[in-house]
């Protein structure tokens, strides 16, 4: 019995350590060909803006598009509660597939207002 609680916690070790191990080596690689590529641009005399070409000249401040967004997603989370809430009262449907099925679909409508919310927010 003690030898398999050691055999799982190693286990969960090793995979804890390949899943840590296979994000820090997908950063590593982007980043390091990133700026192999970068260098290699400049030694060949390239211009420097093509590194900033084709980005927005002044797109909205991430933080007013991440509030946003999760504002709009628990405004859906909520409403789909209630709605499931008032549809069980009301119906007498059963809840085990009502509100998650409802939470998901209210979510899913929050975040695709608060995309074009986000929308909306970069044209301005």
């Amino acid at each position: 019995m003690r030898e398999s609680h050691m055999d799982e916690s190693v286990l969960v070790v090793l995979i804890l350590l390949i899943i840590f191990g296979s994000i820090f080596g997908i950063f590593y690689l982007f980043f390091s060909t990133r700026n192999k590529e970068r260098l290699a641009l400049i030694e060949k005399g390239a211009d420097a803006t093509i590194f900033t070409k084709g980005r927005e000249r002044n797109p909205a401040p991430f933080w007013k598009v991440f509030v946003l967004n999760v504002a709009v997603l628990l405004m859906g989370i909520g409403a789909g509660t209630i709605i499931a809430m008032i549809l069980e009262s009301t119906l007498y449907l059963d809840e085990d597939a009502l509100y998650p099925g409802l939470i998901f679909l209210m979510a899913g409508a929050g975040l695709f207002v608060g995309f074009n919310l986000t929308k909306k927010l970069d044209q301005e």
